[in-house]
């Protein structure tokens, strides 16, 4: 039993939820079969012992119908219907969190009995509900749209000729809700675009942008805000498109639930990185400053705790910019939001970056000498920055072991892409080159500023620092 289905859903459930799919089992209006309840306790009980037992079906059927011969076919209604009765659930518990879903489907019920009382009153809950929501998404839209829809069934102003009727609201509400949601599923797809290749074909944005841009509807949170994304994607080079997103994004993001103010911040640092990527000092600030928000939104965090990944990008960023002081301050006051698993190696590697900015060397060593990662990202960063250690404080003999030591361990492990292996085996050759150049050696230091240019498009990790070497040479 505990590879089906039914019993691996049941599985999840956490013990809150177990005592209201209970209470929905043993209501005679969801189900009179006490056979599923039964079944239901059995596997429960399984789930909640933590037990390593296999569960056979003939076990469970002796002690759901004690005394009767094993039947399989109605062993397994009894798990398909109660498998239904767990997905009703589900969809009931998503019905009672949602008010407003109720209140519509309330008004068509009214409809539907034509219950000339409730008119009123199910019309002004349905309104109330929908103007209280407290997000504008496009779903607000689509509510808006529903809930007029169905007072212009429920009044069966179809049939009226003479009185103005709410079609433009209708219409409006339908348009806005379109609109957003044709926008918010371009942008997601043009973001996939930045890491896999797929075609999609979209319709009918050509027109809907040309909507947007004939109307504005810069009042509507959704088609503004995921408009001026749009833009920043299919329009990259025009940096106005970002600042004014950001813009509309300190206006309106607070009207949206967490994983979609996420999304157009996500949107944000994706622009800025393909920046700094070509060299933009100015956007390296913007990727900082949009991290900034992104901690006082408290949007990075999940269940209370922090990605070492963001947690790391922040502090390059912040000294790559010199806020060396800032960084090590955010690494000791955010530390205790990393994962438990992974705090004390985010922290140190962390801890090294910033030394290095700060040219504090001795710290640095102090802590890459006597930590080796699990992590082959972490791993291949504290070693070549290990590696530019040595070379900072001119310690020749521990430079060139470490990289002969790095070069080996580039090689043992083949799980590295062929990409990353290039990056670092092109550091370390730089690197070495730049030990035999005496400074002011003109031919040598062209030599290499040509090799450097060269093997640039295919990668060389920690290129920034190892051009200030060359430069520093000249």
């Amino acid at each position: 039993m505990q590879t089906s289905k039914l019993y691996s859903i049941l599985y999840n459930f956490d013990k809150y939820e177990q005592n209201r799919l209970k209470k929905f089992l043993t209501s005679p209006y969801f189900n009179r079969n006490e056979a599923l309840v039964l079944l239901f306790d059995l596997l429960i009980s399984h789930i909640n012992e933590k037990s390593q037992e296999a569960l056979e079906k003939p076990e469970l059927w002796s002690k759901i119908y004690p005394g009767e011969s094993y039947d399989d076919v109605l062993f397994r209604k009894n798990c398909s219907d109660l498998l239904k009765l767990v997905e009703d659930f589900l969809a009931q518990q998503i019905y009672e969190e949602n008010p407003i879903h109720q209140a519509t489907f309330l008004i068509e019920a009214v409809a539907k009995k034509k219950l000339d009382k409730l008119y009123n009153s199910t019309m002004k809950t349905a309104r109330r509900l929908s103007s209280q929501q407290p997000y504008r998404t496009a779903n607000y839209y689509l509510t808006q749209y529903q809930v007029e829809k169905n007072y212009f069934e429920v009044l069966g102003l179809e049939h009226d000729r003479t009185t103005k009727k709410n079609e433009e609201a209708i219409l409006n509400n339908l348009d806005r809700f379109f609109i957003a949601e044709k926008l918010r599923f371009a942008c997601s797809v043009l973001s996939q675009k930045i890491l896999v290749s797929h075609e999609y074909d979209l319709l009918l944005m050509d027109e809907i942008v040309s909507q947007v841009e004939k109307y504005g509807f810069e009042d509507v949170p959704p088609i503004a805000v995921y408009y001026k994304i749009y833009l920043t994607y299919v329009d990259a080079e025009n940096i106005d498109h970002y600042f004014k997103m950001m813009e509309v994004l300190e206006k309106f993001s607070d009207l949206f639930p967490k994983n979609e103010a996420e999304f157009f911040y996500q949107a944000a640092l994706n622009y800025c990185i393909k920046k700094v990527n070509k060299g933009s000092r100015q956007f390296l600030e913007e990727y900082f400053n949009v991290f900034v928000i992104l901690l006082n939104k408290e949007l990075l965090f999940n269940d209370g705790e922090l990605s070492p990944w963001h947690f790391r990008n922040i502090v390059v960023a912040a000294s790559r910019l010199g806020k060396t002081n800032w960084a090590e301050n955010f690494i000791n006051s955010y530390k205790k939001f990393l994962p438990d698993s992974m705090r004390e190696n985010t922290v140190s590697f962390n801890l090294a970056q910033v030394y290095f900015s700060q040219k504090n060397y001795d710290k640095v060593l102090k802590i890459l000498q006597t930590i080796e990662y699990e992590d082959f990202t972490y791993n291949l960063n504290s070693k070549a920055t290990l590696l530019q250690t040595y070379y900072e404080i001119d310690e020749v003999e521990p430079l060139y072991s470490m990289m002969d030591s790095f070069r080996t361990y580039l090689n043992r492990h083949k799980d590295f892409s062929a990409a990353k292996r290039i990056h670092y085996t092109n550091l370390i050759k730089f690197t070495k080159q730049l030990t035999k150049i005496i400074p002011g050696d003109k031919k040598a230091l062209e030599k290499l500023k040509k090799e450097v240019e060269e093997a640039e498009p295919k990668g060389i990790a920690s290129i920034t620092w190892l051009k200030e070497k060359i430069a520093e040479l000249e």
